[in-house]
């Protein structure tokens, strides 16, 4: 096998660019071929990135079965926060709604609808992230079914599980995860990779042929010593990570060894405070505000783009752009990469 071409790769802080402006927690971003950048906005919405770098906020607006002489039957989504992101077959935008609990579709000018609320009966949870395959399957994970999800970040709770909706509807397929975060497919889709980001690890499964999800184990470090929220493939096979919060981007080789690429924590006293109150189960939100670098404050993903796929974008909760480097490897295509070509 060619030499690994992460091995030794670091990112010089002086040679990122950036993309986007006066971005609202531009948590999870999609790339097209065209060189167009979605990216989730806590407006309410999706920012539309074009490759000249001009930009358009997309509104969620939701269809009512009533006429309203003010909104016309239009109104906005209450409560909305746009979090996990996925291109729907047609081009519509799939989104995991981390404020109204729920995953929508909205069409590209912004007219929405809600997919799925609930689940056997109960509330479907905190919606985090979704992801489609090449079957037209749609993975959804839940972080926590706790309402307020930040008492959920907590070492003793494992109550995050990952959904399937195909032509069966919704069901789930694994839990008893600590706290669900972004998951992927290899590019055979035989092993389907979850982050437990409270766990502070990586796992996988295998993936049966009508979706069941068996054989759970570690991949990578069995303690990466941070929280980790976002991954995405590269075309080699190692698997590229954020740690939020103590940022910083990874990548697990696949042999399993972590490099570290960017490191914009340098072993701060705010994250060593976090990870010890972690430890004795005293979080609170005041020790969280005090991490981040100043990159791209609380690094929640990254996403390969660019016409090669050697553009690499990181995703923040706190930033108001997106951070961007050359890799040294292309991206793995996600699904909808050659759909429409």
């Amino acid at each position: 096998m060619a030499d690994n071409p992460v091995i030794g790769f670091q990112v010089d802080p002086e040679d990122l660019r950036n993309v986007g402006h006066d971005l609202q927690r531009p948590e999870c971003i999609l790339a097209e071929p065209d060189g167009s950048l979605w990216s989730a906005d806590a407006r309410g919405g999706v920012v539309h990135i074009r490759p000249d770098g001009s930009q358009n906020i997309i509104t969620q607006s939701e269809q009512t079965d009533f006429a309203d002489s003010v909104d016309e039957a239009t109104r906005f989504t209450a409560g909305t926060l746009p979090n996990g992101l996925a291109f729907a077959r047609n081009g519509d935008i799939l989104i995991s709604n981390f404020g109204t609990d729920r995953l929508e579709i909205m069409k590209r000018t912004g007219e929405t609808r809600m997919l799925y609320d609930s689940i056997d009966g109960a509330p479907i949870g905190k919606v985090n992230f979704v992801l489609r395959d090449s079957k037209d399957r749609i993975w959804l994970t839940v972080s926590t079914k706790i309402p307020n999800w930040m008492d959920a970040i907590s070492p003793g709770i494992r109550d995050g599980y990952i959904a399937l909706a195909d032509d069966n509807g919704l069901r789930i397929v694994a839990d008893g995860f600590a706290f669900t975060n972004e998951i992927r497919l290899d590019a055979a889709e035989e092993w389907l990779y979850i982050v437990e980001t409270t766990a502070m690890k990586i796992t996988r499964m295998r993936v049966a042929d009508n979706g069941a999800l068996s054989g759970r184990e570690t991949f990578g470090p069995s303690d990466h010593r941070a929280f980790i929220d976002g991954i995405a493939f590269d075309a080699f096979g190692n698997l590229w990570g954020t740690h939020i919060m103590t940022d910083r981007v990874f990548a697990i080789t696949p042999q399993g060894d972590l490099q570290i690429i960017l490191d914009d924590d340098h072993g701060s006293q705010s994250g060593k405070a976090l990870l010890q109150a972690f430890d004795e189960d005293r979080v609170t939100p005041d020790l969280q505000v005090a991490c981040g670098g100043t990159i791209a404050p609380w690094m929640a993903s990254v996403t390969f783009g660019g016409p090669d796929l050697k553009n690499v974008y990181i995703g923040s909760l706190r930033g108001t752009t997106i951070p961007w480097f050359r890799s040294p490897v292309e991206g793995l295509p996600m699904v909808h990469w050659n759909e429409g070509k």
